[in-house]
C-alpha cells in the first residue's frame, strides 16, 4: 500500500482509501454502453426514492459481464483494507445513476453489519458533483473520475452534490460484511 499514488494502485488516507482501476476506460465505455441499454424491468430492485428518482438501481452482475472485473479487483482491495484473509465475505453493489440537476441525499451505509463501503466510478463528467464525506465537523470533498475506486467505514455520513452537469454520471456503489 503507498500514500498518493497516481495510476493502478491502492493509496490511503486516514479511513478513506482510494485506487484506480486498470484498463477502466475501455471497461467503462462497455459497461456504460449495456447501461443505457437497459429497461426498468432489468434491475431486480430499486431503492431509496428521493428528488424524482431512485438513488439505487439493482442489477444482477451477469446481466453486464465486464461488472465482473470490478467487482472482483473491489472484493480484493476490500479483503486487504478489512484485513479479511480467507473468511467469507458477503457483498452486494447498485448503480447510482445521477443525471443533470440531480443529487444523493446524506445518508450512512450501517443498516446491517457492514465493515466497508465504497464507490466506483464508472462516468464523472466535469461537475457532475463532488462526493462529500462528513466526519462531524469535518468534510472530505472528492472530486469523481472515471475509473476511480474509493472505500470508507459505512458510518461515515456522505453525500453527492448536485450533477451541474449536461451529462450522466453513473457509479457503483459496494458493500461489504461477514458473510
Amino acid at each position: 500500500m503507498t500514500t498518493a499514488k497516481k495510476g493502478p494502485g491502492l493509496w490511503t488516507a486516514a479511513m478513506v482509501h482510494g485506487g484506480s482501476l486498470a484498463d477502466a476506460e475501455r471497461i467503462n465505455r462497455r459497461i456504460l454502453a449495456a447501461f443505457t441499454d437497459l429497461t426498468e424491468a432489468d434491475f431486480s430492485r430499486r431503492t431509496h426514492f428521493f428528488g424524482g428518482r431512485f438513488e439505487n438501481l439493482y442489477l444482477d452482475r451477469d446481466r453486464i459481464p465486464e461488472l465482473r472485473i470490478i467487482l472482483e479487483q473491489a472484493e480484493r482491495w476490500a479483503r486487504k483494507i478489512l484485513d479479511w484473509d480467507d473468511q467469507p465475505l458477503r457483498y452486494g453493489f447498485w448503480f447510482n445513476a445521477q443525471g443533470p440537476g440531480q443529487s444523493t441525499s446524506e445518508h450512512t451505509h450501517e443498516e446491517l453489519d457492514e465493515l466497508l463501503s465504497g464507490v466506483y466510478y464508472l462516468s464523472a463528467p466535469e461537475h457532475s458533483g463532488d462526493l462529500i464525506l462528513r466526519d462531524g465537523r469535518l468534510s472530505i470533498h472528492v472530486t469523481p473520475e472515471a475509473g476511480l475506486f474509493l472505500f470508507f467505514p459505512p458510518s461515515l455520513s456522505h453525500r453527492v452534490e448536485t450533477n451541474r452537469s449536461d451529462a450522466l454520471r453513473l457509479s457503483l456503489a459496494f458493500n461489504f460484511g461477514p458473510l
